[in-house]
């Protein structure tokens, strides 16, 4: 038993001791009832978990942990979820997690957990009736019930198991696509044992558990912690996940993720897994989030979010540099589109969003979910940078609306080679295009490739200025190498997104 302990950093004295004592008491007694032979600090611990045990199951230091109690509370809110999906075509999406193109080298690794015939999970194959298994867990003693849109995507049929061994039909209120939410009503009339969602910020190491219906085995517990928050793993425009450890696969999606109060902190939804199977990276939708998109589609039967009107960026160090920036932090307006409550406010593209309702903005991701957060018709204080000055202006917030389509400019016929300006090679071939330059060719070794340059993109202004003609693509970036500078900005369309890059013109 000594060599076992040597493997472990060394501890407090107190720790071992009691690990020691906890020890001792299992191979002289078999069990930890025989307290004559356990350390005192290891008796007074246990007898505070006994006491505690039917109120409060926390873990008490120096003490495992059992999660016995808690479960048992809340078991009975967990079901799962059976799904007859119509018949339709099986090739429609990808095994991977939406955000990601096809081929991307991560694709394989990112994977939605609905178990059988759920989409995403083949590909190919002649159109058929197929199902579909996933969790959930019910929010209300009349039968409300959370799970993911992508076990319910395209249902005919839902049947909840529940715990007490009885199949229920539910019906689908309402569907969230961007945050992968669904909203489910018991059909039948009754009274049901229901959870509720946490009112905290759990924190990077508080231990979490896992309830639901991996590979159809019903009712199954594991435990972890929380490994990291505010992941964004291009699932969706508004990523905020919580990272888990609890190992989660195929059927968990769309259960619960308990603290050791018994109360929701997540929703179970992606795994990153190489082999299909946990690898001890889980991620879920943190009770933030949720609670306030299941209350607007119990509400309302959708999402309604608040929109601006800007096509935002991530500020990189390089994008900083070209702004004259201090820090990277903020949302970089990439453009301002026409008639909606931003361009009526005078926000335009270059502005940087620092902050909203005097609450700091540290990403762009970070200002996507604000906005979308406060609603239609609330108002918002936005605060930018212009120029190096910060300002700020008063928005009454619009109603996020569809993505709309648009065309991507055509590339023109006449075309200019970068690669023939003096100086580093920056591997583009322009050409004249509509509301800008055309990207006609971009080497896929080259500067502009790193940054993300590819042939159809459109550069719509450069240094500040608009460009119509290739030639005035070249003169900005003679002028940026004569002033020794870094890297120019370019503002680049790429179909109906803007974006800005900093594309390096000088050695190294």
């Amino acid at each position: 038993m000594t060599n076992a302990f040597q493997s472990f950093p060394a501890g407090p004295r107190a720790l071992r001791q009691l690990l020691l004592g906890a020890a001792a008491a299992l191979t002289l007694g078999g069990s930890l009832g025989a307290t004559s032979i356990l350390s005192p600090a290891y008796a007074q611990s246990a007898a505070q978990l006994q006491t505690q045990r039917a109120t409060a199951p926390v873990a008490i230091p120096g003490v495992v942990p059992s999660f016995a109690d808690v479960i048992d509370r809340v078991k009975g809110a967990v079901v799962s979820v059976r799904v007859r999906l119509g018949e339709a075509a099986e090739d429609s999406e990808s095994t991977g997690m939406p955000g990601l193109q096809p081929g991307d080298p991560l694709e394989r690794f990112f994977r939605r957990f609905g178990e059988g015939g759920a989409p995403g999970m083949r590909r190919g194959g002649p159109a058929r009736q197929s199902m579909a298994q996933g969790s959930g867990f019910i929010i209300s003693g009349d039968g409300y019930v959370v799970t993911n849109n992508h076990v319910v995507k395209n249902a005919q049929e839902v049947v909840l198991g529940l715990d007490d061994g009885r199949n229920l039909h539910a019906k689908v209120v309402g569907t969230d696509e961007k945050t992968d939410l669904a909203l489910l009503k018991i059909i039948e009339a009754g009274q049901f044992p229901f959870t509720e969602w946490t009112d905290g910020s759990p924190r990077v190491g508080d231990w979490v558990l896992a309830v639901g219906n991996p590979f159809g085995l019903g009712g199954t517990v594991t435990a972890g912690i929380i490994s990291a928050r505010g992941r964004d793993i291009g699932a969706g425009p508004y990523d905020d996940f919580l990272q888990i450890d609890a190992p989660v696969n195929r059927g968990n999606s769309g259960g619960p993720t308990f603290d050791v109060y018994g109360r929701v902190v997540g929703v179970n939804t992606a795994i990153y897994s190489p082999s299909g199977g946990s690898v001890g990276i889980g991620f879920a939708i943190p009770a933030s989030v949720a609670r306030d998109v299941i209350g607007s589609l119990r509400e309302h039967g959708r999402v309604e979010r608040g929109f601006i009107g800007v096509q935002i960026q991530a500020i990189t160090p390089e994008l900083a540099d070209s702004l004259h920036l201090k820090t990277s932090k903020g949302a970089l307006v990439a453009d301002a589109q026409p008639n909606t409550p931003a361009a009526k406010a005078g926000l335009r593209s270059g502005d940087v969003i620092v902050a909203v309702n005097g609450e700091p903005i540290e990403a762009a991701r970070e200002l996507s979910r604000k906005i979308a957060a406060l609603g239609p018709e609330k108002k918002a204080q936005i605060s930018y940078l212009r120029g190096g000055r910060e300002a700020s202006v008063e928005i009454t917030l619009g109603a996020l609306p569809d993505q709309a389509a648009s065309a991507q400019s055509a590339p023109g016929r006449q075309s200019e080679d970068l690669d023939r300006l003096e100086g580093p090679r920056l591997g583009l071939r322009l050409a004249p295009g509509r509301g800008g330059v055309t990207v006609a060719e971009v080497d896929p070794a080259s500067p502009a490739a790193r940054q993300g340059l590819r042939e159809g993109d459109v550069i719509v202004d450069v240094a500040g200025k608009p460009v119509t003609r290739p030639a005035e693509v070249a003169d900005a970036v003679r002028e940026a190498r004569r002033s020794d500078r870094k890297s120019v900005l370019m503002r680049v369309r790429t179909g109906d997104s803007t974006r800005f890059v900093a594309l390096p013109v000088s050695p190294g």
